[in-house]
């Protein structure tokens, strides 16, 4: 068993993200084959140094490599540690570096600085730079997060973070507020775009952009119990209500055809 049986089994079975399987792929371009001793591991930390990796770089590939080497061990699920009886390196002393912060003064300028309203990169910028401040995610976690995401009522934010691991953050009325006008910015947007192409939004315009794809996604023989997967919605309910939809326009069609008169 070597690199690849270990990537799939860690793809189908322990069902990691894609990142950590390119993170495994870059470790393993290290060691010169699939069976490497004590030596060989250690000489592949001194090129990654010979090649310039910070100890943060060489200790995440060295985190790794190490998990490698206690799967093809045959280890199991025993934890993996110093006394292990396989080949494995020790992670290297990192520098403990002051962490940079914004001051107090940065922080106030950043969250009162206003965007111009015609300027929609800066309203998300400014939105972006909020939710960094109010909820300390990650960027990567805040740059993937959705609105399906983001409980208004409850001031809730569900993100998806390292290993597909969900989690839910609170967060400030002040984002809250802020959240509040990007929406309306950005649904003002799409109405006067609409009286530009010369007709008038239809009522609540950006749930409507929802209703009209599910709707069309059923005139077009797409399976309710599909929709309902698609729609993410946890019961029939609302999904029935555009299968009801459905039904005016088949009697309104049928209305167009039949034979016997109104």
């Amino acid at each position: 068993m070597g690199f690849n049986d270990f990537i799939r089994e860690r793809r189908y079975l322990t069902n990691v993200s894609p990142a950590t399987i390119s993170w495994y792929t870059h470790a393993f371009k290290w060691l010169p084959c699939e069976s490497p001793t004590q030596e060989q591991l250690k000489d592949a930390v001194m090129r990654m140094r010979e090649k310039g990796l910070k100890a943060t770089g060489c200790n995440a590939a060295i985190r790794a490599i190490n998990a490698y080497m206690h799967w093809s061990s045959g280890a199991g699920e025993r934890k993996c540690g110093p006394g292990g009886q396989h080949p494995r390196i020790a992670q290297l002393k990192e520098p403990e570096n002051v962490l940079p912060t914004f001051t107090a003064a940065q922080i106030k300028q950043l969250v009162n600085w206003k965007p111009k309203a015609k300027h929609f990169h800066q309203r998300r910028l400014h939105l972006l730079t909020l939710l960094l401040l109010d909820t300390g995610c990650r960027i990567t976690e805040a740059s993937k997060s959705r609105m399906r995401g983001v409980d208004l009522d409850n001031m809730l934010l569900t993100i998806e973070g390292k290993g597909r691991k969900q989690r839910m953050i609170p967060f400030s009325f002040g984002l809250r507020r802020a959240l509040h006008r990007f929406i309306a910015d950005f649904e003002r947007g799409v109405e006067i775009l609409c009286r530009e192409l010369g007709f008038d939004a239809p009522p609540r315009t950006l749930h409507a952009f929802r209703h009209t794809f599910a709707v069309n996604y059923l005139r077009r023989s797409g399976s309710v119990f599909h929709l309902q997967k698609v729609l993410g919605q946890s019961t029939l309910e609302m999904t029935r209500r555009y299968a009801n939809l459905m039904t005016e326009d088949l009697q309104a069609v049928h209305q167009k055809v039949i034979l016997l008169g109104p």
